[in-house]
Formats: C-alpha cells, sequence, structure tokens
C-alpha cells in the first residue's frame, strides 16, 4: 500500500515515513499543501495523512479540493487543534478520519489499517484465498496451518494480490503501490519478488499472464 504524508514538521513527517515503512507501506513525503495536492491528485495513493496547519494551502483546502475533482482516496487528517469544532470542520470537507497531536504511533498505525480496509470493503483484516490466509492487521500470513514468514515488502506485493485474487494485476500497478516515488530502480524487481512468493506459497499460486501482469489463485 503506497501513502502519502503531507505534513510540515519535518521531524515529525520523518518519523512516520520510517515507522510506515517498516510497517510494510510506501511512504512519500512532502511538506506544502500545494505540493501534497498536485502529489494526490497525480499519484496513485491509497491513503493520504493530511496535516491541517501547512504552508501554501491548508489541509482543510487540500481535502476539499481532492473531493471537489473527484478524488475518494481516503483522508486521515492530523492537527494540533483540539476541540469538536475543528474535528466537524475536518470530517465536513471530507476527512475520513482525524486524529489530533500529540497521538499514539501504535494509534495511527490502527487508523491507517482501519480505513484501508473500509476502502477494500473488508470489515476484517483477515482475507482468506483458498487456503491462504493474511491477517492485514496482525501482518502474518499462513497457508493452512503453517505460518509462512515474509518481509515487509513480500508482504506488500502479495497484499496487492490477495486484496484482488481472481484479477489480473499489472506489475506496474504493484510498483505503484508497493514502492514509493523516489524509486528509481529496476522495474523488473518486481518478478525478484514474484519469485520469492512462489518459492514459499508454492509455484501454483501465483500465475503470470504473459503482457499483462500476474494472477493470485486459490491454492
Amino acid at each position: 500500500m503506497r501513502l502519502l504524508i503531507v505534513e510540515d514538521e519535518k521531524r515529525l513527517a520523518v518519523s512516520l515515513a520510517r515507522g510506515l515503512t517498516a510497517e510494510g507501506f510506501a511512504v512519500d513525503v512532502v511538506h506544502d499543501g500545494l505540493e501534497g495536492l498536485h502529489r494526490a491528485c497525480d499519484g496513485a495513493y491509497d491513503l493520504v495523512v493530511l496535516d491541517i496547519m501547512l504552508p501554501g494551502m491548508n489541509g482543510y483546502r487540500v481535502c476539499a479540493a481532492l473531493r471537489a475533482a473527484g478524488h475518494e482516496v481516503p483522508i486521515l487528517m492530523l492537527t494540533a487543534k483540539d476541540g469538536e469544532y475543528d474535528e466537524a470542520e475536518g470530517l465536513d470537507t471530507g476527512a475520513d478520519d482525524y486524529l489530533t497531536k500529540p497521538f499514539s504511533y501504535v494509534v495511527l498505525v490502527a487508523r491507517v489499517r482501519a480505513l484501508l480496509r473500509r476502502r477494500a470493503g473488508a470489515g476484517s483484516p483477515v482475507v482468506t484465498v483458498g487456503s491462504l490466509r493474511m491477517d492485514t492487521a496482525a501482518r502474518r500470513v499462513h497457508r493452512g496451518e503453517e505460518e509462512i514468514a515474509l518481509t515487509a515488502k513480500e508482504f506488500a506485493v502479495l497484499e496487492q494480490l490477495v486484496l484482488r485474487a481472481g484479477q489480473v494485476v499489472s506489475k506496474a500497478e504493484i510498483l505503484e503501490h508497493v514502492w514509493d516515488f523516489a524509486y528509481d530502480g529496476d522495474p523488473n524487481i518486481v518478478e525478484v519478488y514474484v519469485s520469492t512468493l512462489r518459492r514459499k506459497l508454492g509455484t501454483a499460486s501465483i500465475r503470470t499472464m504473459r503482457g499483462a501482469g500476474y494472477r493470485l489463485e486459490a491454492l
């Protein structure tokens, strides 16, 4: 999953990016409201973490502009303000959730995962495809009774396939959602991770659709 953090407190933004990257997310960071709006409009983001007090354009206006342009990406607002009217204003402009600073990092991650599940239409964090069971909250994968140990990036690639099981997912789509904006390496990195997943899950689990991408099939 690919996230955009729009936060002008650079130490906080870097801290959040490091933590969320360690959780397996691809994370881009910008520190200005106008740049955040531009990036959110152009990027394939699964969620935006948006501060309210920003230079260039405040978070309320960024959120309102995204919604007016038809973008439905989940938005988690962050602010140092506190009060029901501030929260109401944030939600009224189209935000999906609201978190007041200082906040618990654990709570932020839980809110992010809940919003992503809601977007995927999954009430439960556990997704089952045949004998494969993925818990997106606990970050654990089982095949039958056996737990499969995966790195954060392996989990992220598999998550893209699991959430669209039975559908063809292109290499470009996986790159967009698993690697951040700054990645300029070999796009064949996706093939490397798919090969590793096949070795761990079984060679018949992920089928290559020549010229189109990959499809996860029930094991």
